[in-house]
């Protein structure tokens, strides 16, 4: 059998193409990456927030074609039921996929306020108050599931939802975000990761720069 395809694109700014990839690779699939070149105009819509892209990330296994992060998450975790993309508990599995969607759908403010940018720093960034909002939720539920599971991980083992909010951890490093100590650890988990240090090596090798995403004071 043919190895599954992965299309992605920047992994500079891409958040999508970042959960995708990492989900692909929790789940233990071998997969190959096609990566679109963020010139490209849909895969540019997409990390701009312009369009909805189904384009990037996008999984073609088997003669499956999966696009969409959640989507992609359910159908690994369902070829790779070994993986532990889900809890085991049937209330843990219940939230865990309610934390996910929310990530999925929720945050606007967040993500257009504080974009991706692995490459960048911005020590003192203003943080405007739906930003700020954004910011309580994601860590009320993170201080939630972390007290609950005792970590390392929001459900104690990796799962996706570590996955589905790995690109916040970056956006609160780049955009110098304080947190709570045990919180503080949970980010710096996700980052040691070998597959986190893969993806942010590979992304400051990238010669490409999106001015748009490219915050100044």
């Amino acid at each position: 059998m043919a190895k599954a395809i992965l299309t992605i694109t920047s992994k500079n700014y891409s958040s999508w193409s970042l959960r995708g990839w990492l989900l692909t690779k929790f789940s233990g699939l071998e997969f190959e990456e096609h990566v679109v070149s963020p010139d490209d105009p849909s895969a540019r819509a997409e990390i701009l927030l312009l369009s909805s892209s189904i384009l990037v990330p996008r999984l073609e296994h088997d003669s499956a074609v999966v696009w969409d992060t959640l989507a992609i998450a359910e159908y690994l975790n369902e070829v790779m039921p070994d993986a532990g993309l889900l809890p085991e508990d049937r209330i843990l599995r219940a939230r865990c996929r309610s934390i996910c969607g929310e990530i999925h759908s929720g945050f606007t403010a967040l993500r257009s306020s504080l974009p991706v940018n692995l490459k960048g720093h911005f020590p003192g960034f203003k943080i405007w108050s739906r930003a700020q909002a954004d910011i309580d939720r994601i860590t009320t539920l993170w201080t939630e599931c972390l007290e609950v599971s005792g970590g390392p991980y929001l459900f104690g083992k990796r799962t996706m939802a570590d996955a589905m909010y790995a690109p916040v951890v970056t956006r609160f490093s780049t955009y110098d975000v304080k947190l709570s100590a045990p919180l503080m650890e949970y980010s710096r988990v996700i980052t040691a990761m070998p597959e986190m240090q893969e993806w942010i090596g590979a992304a400051k090798r990238e010669p490409d720069d999106i001015e748009e995403l490219e915050v100044e004071f």
